[in-house]
């Protein structure tokens, strides 16, 4: 007779938290139903594997651990120590950097760290404009930034909708700018990083890329990578990259001090270990050739479905795409970017409204929509499937306002969806 042994306990149980608190863990299959279901869309949003999933929820929950590994400020850190030192070693050989921090919370986060590393209140930071496709972050004047620096915003040319160098030098010129910072998070072309660090060093700046949107398809090798160039490039750690919510910081060494510093205790307490876990496991994920081939694949998707949105007689902004979103001006469907957000939502398909350059709407109405397609490729989509959603999309924005109508559109976004299964048992 064997002896019966009991699996070691690791966290998570479903079972418990039904038992405990009906009421969320029915929320819970509620929304996993829903990411099932529908089209996601938003360029924000992936799916994360089952093993980062398992990271979130495990016992490194309970572990406070101020400081960095082997320099914390409580005890019982050994193992959390490895484990960020697995994740940290992970994200320099993949992207080739010097210094790597993956302790701050958030995208938002690890960008107060970058200023509070590089600049002090009052300093002038050179940023793209809100409007254009920038981020809250960049000097918006409802955000922290735009109320303690002076950002002076740049953008693109009316006529191609692309940045223009020429202005951000002839600002970096006359402004003097402490910090110039690239990224956005509706700019759908690539960054010519090349020349941004050529301006930086002409007038003495810091290069700070914003490589939230982009920087899965950098771990991809899908798109030239922004930190050969730059001082400093932060990010987070979900959207293409396919890990926790959460964000991270890689920095040349000459800036590792300070950059570690405005982290912690700078901005934030303790790290989130789990998500530090789950971090370093997409990380490793990231380093496969499966990964690789998923990079390019989303890509090839979202100029599939910014193709397909035109062949249905909206327009791609700058032309189309060359990452994984995709800006679409919308105003020839008669209908504005929050109807056409809140009619594919009854439809079954899930996005949102955005302002596209030199928008004649209000920020809260917008001309536009933003479509993204990690989400998708992650499930196993390819290019014949962008092409059935754009006409769903198209169908969605002008009959999607008819109940009925939205009810048969998302019938068929269902049955879509449920040829490519997430989490599925």
């Amino acid at each position: 007779m064997t002896e019966k042994t009991s699996e070691s306990f690791y966290g998570p149980d479903f079972n418990s938290l039904q038992a405990q608190d009906s009421d969320i863990a029915a929320l819970l299959l509620s929304e996993l139903v829903r990411q099932q279901k529908n089209l996601q869309l938003i360029a924000s949003e992936n799916f994360t594997s089952p093993a980062v999933l398992a990271t979130m929820g495990s016992t490194l929950s309970n572990k406070y651990a101020e400081g960095y590994p082997g320099k914390r400020y409580y005890g019982g850190c050994e193992e959390v120590d490895k484990v960020e030192e697995i994740g940290i070693e992970r994200a320099k050989a993949l992207f080739g950097a010097e210094h790597a921090n993956l302790q701050p919370h958030s995208g938002a986060s690890a960008n107060v760290a970058v200023y509070q590393a590089f600049t002090k209140p009052g300093d002038t930071v050179l940023a793209m404009s809100l409007p254009h496709g920038g981020h809250l972050t960049h000097g918006s004047k409802v955000n922290f930034s735009g109320k303690w620096f002076n950002v002076v915003s740049y953008g693109v040319r009316e006529n191609d909708e692309l940045i223009d160098y020429d202005e951000l030098r002839d600002l970096a010129i006359a402004n003097r700018p402490k910090m110039i910072c690239s990224g956005a998070t509706a700019y759908p072309s690539l960054i010519d990083f090349e020349k941004v660090r050529q301006i930086c060093d002409e007038v003495g700046a810091i290069m700070w890329v914003d490589a939230a949107h982009f920087i899965g398809l950098v771990a991809g090798k899908a798109i030239p990578s922004p930190v050969p160039y730059a001082d400093v490039v932060s990010f987070t750690t979900h959207k293409v990259l396919r890990g926790p919510r959460g964000g991270m910081i890689l920095s040349k060494s000459e800036h590792a001090a300070a950059i570690d510093k405005a982290v912690f205790p700078g901005m934030q307490g303790g790290p989130i270990m789990s998500a530090v876990a789950g971090k370093a496991v997409a990380l490793k994920e990231c380093a496969t050739p499966a990964y690789q081939e998923y990079a390019k694949s989303v890509i090839v998707n979202a100029k599939a479905l910014a193709a397909g949105l035109e062949s249905h007689g909206m327009r791609a902004v700058s032309g189309g795409t060359q990452t994984h979103l995709a800006l679409i001006d919308i105003r020839a469907s008669g209908v504005n970017g929050k109807i056409a957000d809140e009619r594919c939502g009854a439809s079954g398909i899930v996005l949102n409204k955005n302002a596209i350059p030199y928008d004649p709407e209000t920020p809260a109405v917008t001309s536009g929509i933003r479509v993204g397609t990690a989400a998708t490729t992650t499930q196993g989509m390819g290019v014949p499937e962008m092409g059935e959603i754009a006409s769903l999309i198209a169908r969605a924005i002008k009959d999607g306002g008819d109940e009925k109508a939205a009810a048969t559109i998302r019938g068929e976004v269902n049955a879509l969806t449920a040829k490519f299964p997430i989490y599925a048992r």
